[in-house]
């Protein structure tokens, strides 16, 4: 598809953030059963919820603009996906801590990239006039950041601590 309009790119990157997320949903999984401290399990598990959500989502917006959401494969998710695995669940760990800490760092970064593509999905939105899009866009975007915050009060206020 070539990509000749704003509409066009809002289409692309909608699947694009489809991949994105699909891949993101098992690692998030592992990692939260992989979590020493309780809070982080049940955050990535909230986490967890929250992808399965905004994928819900993100279908139900392609769908209504005749779009198929599977029309790309997320090469920017994948590498961070192989990261997540072979940093925080392959890695051998002597500290359970320190392996927490290292599931945030993970988590974070896969947590960025989603927010970077929300935002830039609801700006296109916002810009072609797809209000309701954009609102959808706008509380997966909000729900985004706050697992990203509860991320990293969990590690300043908890893990990083145990982690020293």
């Amino acid at each position: 598809m070539a990509l000749t309009t704003l509409k066009d790119l809002y289409f692309s990157q909608l699947q694009d953030l489809h991949s994105a997320c699909e891949q993101s949903l098992d690692v998030t999984a592992k990692m939260g059963a992989a979590a020493k401290h309780g809070d982080l399990g049940d955050a990535l598990r909230a986490g967890h919820a929250g992808i399965s959500d905004g994928l819900d989502k993100i279908r139900s917006i392609c769908a209504k603009n005749g779009v198929d959401p599977k029309g790309a494969h997320c090469r920017g998710m994948e590498g961070l996906v192989a990261e997540a695995k072979a940093h925080s669940l392959d890695e051998v760990f002597t500290d359970e801590d320190v392996r927490d800490a290292m599931i945030i760092a993970q988590y974070q970064r896969m947590a960025h990239y989603a927010i970077a593509g929300y935002g830039c999905l609801k700006a296109y939105a916002d810009r072609l006039g797809f209000n309701e899009d954009a609102g959808i866009l706008d509380e997966c975007l909000k729900q985004t950041e706050g697992g990203d915050a509860t991320m990293t009060r969990i590690a300043t206020t908890k893990v990083n601590r145990d982690a020293v």
